[in-house]
């Protein structure tokens, strides 16, 4: 395979850079190609498929370590999400996809410390609701704080990708600022109709009684 093509891996899910992900990697191409990517210490391309279409814009994983390999060659890996990049062409001479690519820079963006608090504020929010300990300095990293939010901001598949494919950090913050602010409001709709329904719609959990007359 030439040097300058990228090995393609499509699958049903969204990358974003500097997000870890475990795979199980059991088909005997993927089996050769991590081994190639080992072997030559290169990243491959994950790119979003679904059932009707494979996406232009993927982002690059390096693996990070082999967590399990098995009698039969099936391994456990954890790669971690590099490079945005697009697909200019894909080629299938080899067991696996592989793909010649262009990396996706950022172009120049205005910055909105406004909405950047705000997004953050909203993620540490529905953190806490999920049960997570605050963890302000997750978002103190050289990594773009959009991708340190949005690996894990209730995105669907479809939101995930868009955020992907934005090529300016201040859009991706005000982005998911708008997205996190709405699913707030939805979590907590749903956890006081819950809580409602818990005490047969009165606070006390127990209905009222009026006096015998």
């Amino acid at each position: 395979m030439s040097d300058d093509r990228l090995p393609l891996f499509p699958l049903g899910i969204v990358l974003l850079p500097g997000e870890p992900v475990p795979l199980h990697i059991f088909e005997p191409r993927y089996k050769e190609m991590v081994r190639v990517c080992i072997d030559g210490d290169r990243p491959f391309g994950i790119v979003y498929a679904s059932e009707e279409r494979v996406a232009d814009v993927g982002c690059s994983a390096r693996i990070e370590r082999v967590a399990a390999r098995y009698d039969d060659g099936r391994l456990d890996i954890v790669a971690v999400g590099e490079q945005r990049f697009r697909v200019d062409e894909i080629h299938r001479d080899l067991v696996y996809l592989s793909a010649q690519v262009e990396p996706v820079e950022d172009g120049a963006s205005d910055d909105d410390p406004g909405a950047r608090e705000s997004a953050i504020a909203r993620h540490l929010k529905l953190l806490e609701m999920a049960g997570e300990p605050p963890q302000p300095g997750r978002y103190d990293q050289s990594l773009p704080v959009s991708y340190v939010i949005g690996r894990n901001a209730g995105l669907d598949l479809a939101d995930k990708q868009r955020l992907l494919e934005m090529d300016r950090e201040a859009d991706r913050i005000r982005f998911l600022a708008d997205h996190l602010g709405a699913l707030l409001v939805r979590l907590e709709k749903a956890r006081e109709f819950r809580d409602r329904a818990r005490g047969d719609g009165h606070a006390s959990g127990f209905p009222e009684l009026g006096e015998e007359g």
